[in-house]
């Protein structure tokens, strides 16, 4: 049995973790409803939405809104893709393969390498082949290569594949986890019944594992809309929010960004509010649909 005074400790470890985690996050929120006179730090001089009126207004010459919206977008475009392509390695990871075990190592080890590194070697790939198309159009004299082509760098290329090699092995790791505790016998109970591979995966299996999908998307879009250090050196000549932030940081000295960072939370746990609220929802019809199945007739 733990003692009354360990417990006492481990709850007080807690409690300080809890403030270390979300004290800084709550002292951003305090600080940006500072009044017009308010300064970075504490005490708070006076109470209004002065510094988000402000914001509205613009924030210098940087593209506050224009970087807000190609996150969002960004943020989708690598969700749905985390979602397939991790369902995709799933469904083919449940049977052993040829290099199948080298396959799932080198995509999980892109989460131990440091992302600098990373975001450098995605923006020189892009570098090496960016030579490569300007070589082939002055080899056979391609007119809009020579005079029109830059780069193909950008935020839906290298951008992209720079946040999916953050994203995927995450959604990679919650689907091996999903299907080493899947049933078959539902696949087996519906092949018996007739049904051909397409409809035993959208009637017997999509149902079934459809909250971790709703987990995966989470993961996805939320880790998209938050990374920096990979996107650094891969992004582009278009930057998104992190990277904006990152700038202001720097260049801003009133609470503006605080009022950026307090509406930034806001979106990112309504993100979290809205996949949770699905996530809960499909298990509980999941978990009906079980019951209804497994009734004696």
């Amino acid at each position: 049995m733990i003692s009354r005074n360990f417990r006492i400790f481990l709850g007080l470890i807690f409690t300080l973790f809890i403030i270390f985690l979300y004290g800084p996050t709550f002292s951003i929120l305090v600080l940006s409803f500072q009044g017009p006179e308010g300064g970075l730090t504490f005490p708070m001089r006076g109470f209004s939405t002065f510094w988000f009126r402000s914001l509205f207004d613009g924030v210098g010459v940087i593209d506050i809104w224009g970087a807000f919206a190609r996150s969002i977008r960004l943020g989708l475009v690598v969700m749905v893709l985390t979602v397939i392509l991790s369902l995709s390695a799933g469904m083919a990871f449940r049977r052993h393969f040829a290099l199948s075990a080298f396959l799932f190592y080198a995509t999980i080890s892109s989460l131990i390498v440091p992302s600098i590194v990373i975001s450098l070697g995605v923006a020189l790939e892009f570098r090496i082949l960016d030579d490569l198309i300007k070589a082939v159009g002055v080899e056979l004299q391609i007119q809009w290569i020579m005079d029109d082509f830059r780069t193909t760098m950008g935020l839906f290329s290298s951008g992209l594949g720079a946040q999916l090699t953050w994203t995927l092995p995450f959604g990679l790791l919650i689907m091996f986890a999903v299907f080493n505790r899947f049933d078959p016998s539902y696949e087996e109970a519906a092949r018996d019944l007739g049904a051909g591979p397409w409809q035993t995966f959208k009637e017997a299996v999509l149902p079934i594992i459809a909250p971790s999908l709703i987990g995966v998307a989470l993961f996805g879009f939320t880790l998209s809309y938050d990374e920096l250090a990979r996107s650094s050196q891969a992004i582009g000549g278009q930057n998104t929010l992190p990277l904006e932030l990152r700038g202001l940081t720097t260049t801003v000295t009133d609470p503006t960004i605080y009022a950026l960072g307090t509406l930034t939370t806001a979106v990112s746990f309504l993100a979290i509010a809205v996949f949770l609220s699905l996530f809960v929802l499909l298990r509980r019809r999941t978990s009906k649909s079980i019951a209804q199945e497994e009734l004696p007739s």
